[in-house]
C-alpha cells in the first residue's frame, strides 16, 4: 500500500484528508460515523475571542451546485473551548486545529495565544476573511496590508504549526499568499467561500438575512483549483486545497495541482462517513497506478 502521510510545516499528518471548519462541528458530533483518528486532522468551528451569536435566520441556503450560508461565526468563544470541548477531544486520538477568527489583529493574537497553551492542539487556521471592524467592514483577506497585519500579529504570539485560510474574493490571490508567507505563515488554505446571493421570487427578497452569505460545494471547484494552482507555484509554504470536494477524484485533483493536503467541507452534509471514503479513494488510486507514496502525484499537473 502506498504511505499516505504528509508535512504541513512541522505537523506531520498521516494523511492527507482534513475537514474544512464549519462543516465538521468539534469532530465530536461525527464520532458514530467516522474514526476520529482516522482521518489526517480535524478543523474544529470557527472560534473566537469572545462568544459569538451569529447571524439571525434564514442563514442557509441550498443552490444547484452547492450551498450558501452567512452563520457568522456562532460560537461560545475561546476560553469555553479551552475549558468544555478541548477535554472531550483528547481521548479521541485525532489531529485537531482550532480555526481562529477574530475583528482585529489583537483579538486574533490573543485567541491565538489562547489556543497555543494546549499541549494537545498542534496547529490553528487563521480565517481572515472576517469583517474587519476597525476598516469599516472589509475583510482583512483581501488586502496584503490586512492579511500581513493579522499574521504578524499571531506569529508573535503563536508558537506553532500557522495555516493562513484565503480569501477568493480578491484580484490576485497570489500576492495575499505570498503577503503572508512574508509574515511568518507556515501554510495556507483556499479557496474560503466565495461571496453569492439567493433571491425569493415570490416574496421578491433576499433569502438569506443579512442578503449575502459564502457560496460553497461543487460549483466553486474549477475556480479553487486554479486559485491553487496559481498559488503552489507562488510560495515555498504547503498549500491545503479546499472548495468543492465531494469525492476521492476531487481530492486526487486538488493533490495533483500542488496541495498537500486537502479539506472536506459541504461533502459532510451530505455524507457524514465522506472524509473516510476520500481517504480510502485515493489510497486505491495510488495503489493501482503503482504508487508508493501520496508524494508521488502532489504537484505532477503539466
Amino acid at each position: 500500500m502506498a504511505t499516505l502521510n504528509v508535512n504541513i510545516g512541522s505537523l506531520r499528518l498521516k494523511n492527507p484528508v482534513m475537514t474544512a471548519s464549519g462543516t465538521f462541528g468539534y469532530g465530536l458530533e461525527f464520532e458514530d460515523f467516522v474514526p476520529l483518528d482516522g482521518l489526517g486532522a480535524i478543523i474544529v468551528k470557527g472560534t473566537t475571542l469572545r462568544p459569538r451569536e451569529g447571524n439571525d435566520y434564514p442563514r442557509m441556503a441550498e443552490t444547484p451546485m452547492g450551498m450558501l450560508n452567512c452563520v457568522g461565526l456562532q460560537n461560545k468563544g475561546v476560553d469555553y473551548f479551552c475549558k468544555h470541548i478541548y477535554p472531550q477531544l483528547l481521548p479521541t486520538g485525532g489531529t485537531y486545529i482550532v480555526n481562529v477568527s477574530g475583528s482585529s489583529p489583537e483579538d486574533y493574537a490573543e485567541c491565538a495565544a489562547r489556543v497555543d497553551a494546549l499541549d494537545g492542539i498542534p496547529a490553528i487556521e487563521l480565517n481572515i476573511s472576517c469583517p474587519n471592524v476597525k476598516d469599516g467592514g472589509m475583510a482583512f483577506g483581501v488586502t496584503t496590508k490586512g492579511a500581513a497585519s493579522v499574521v504578524r500579529a499571531v506569529r508573535e504570539r503563536y508558537h506553532k504549526t500557522l495555516i493562513v485560510k484565503l480569501s477568493p474574493n480578491v484580484t490576485d490571490i497570489t500576492e495575499i499568499a505570498r503577503a503572508v508567507e512574508a509574515e511568518g505563515a507556515d501554510s495556507v488554505s483556499l479557496i474560503n467561500t466565495l461571496m453569492g446571493m439567493a433571491v425569493d421570487i415570490e416574496k421578491r427578497k433576499r433569502v438569506l438575512s443579512i442578503g449575502t452569505g459564502g457560496l460553497s460545494g461543487p460549483a466553486v471547484k474549477p475556480v479553487a483549483l486554479r486559485m491553487v494552482y496559481q498559488v503552489a507555484k507562488a510560495v515555498k509554504i504547503p498549500v491545503i486545497g479546499l472548495g468543492g470536494i465531494m469525492t476521492a477524484k476531487d481530492a486526487i485533483e486538488f493533490l495533483m495541482c500542488g496541495a498537500t493536503a486537502i479539506e472536506v467541507g459541504t461533502a459532510n452534509f451530505i455524507d457524514p462517513a465522506v472524509t473516510i471514503k476520500v481517504r480510502d479513494g485515493i489510497s486505491d488510486w495510488l495503489d493501482q497506478h503503482s504508487c508508493r507514496s501520496v508524494q508521488d502525484i502532489i504537484g505532477t499537473i503539466r
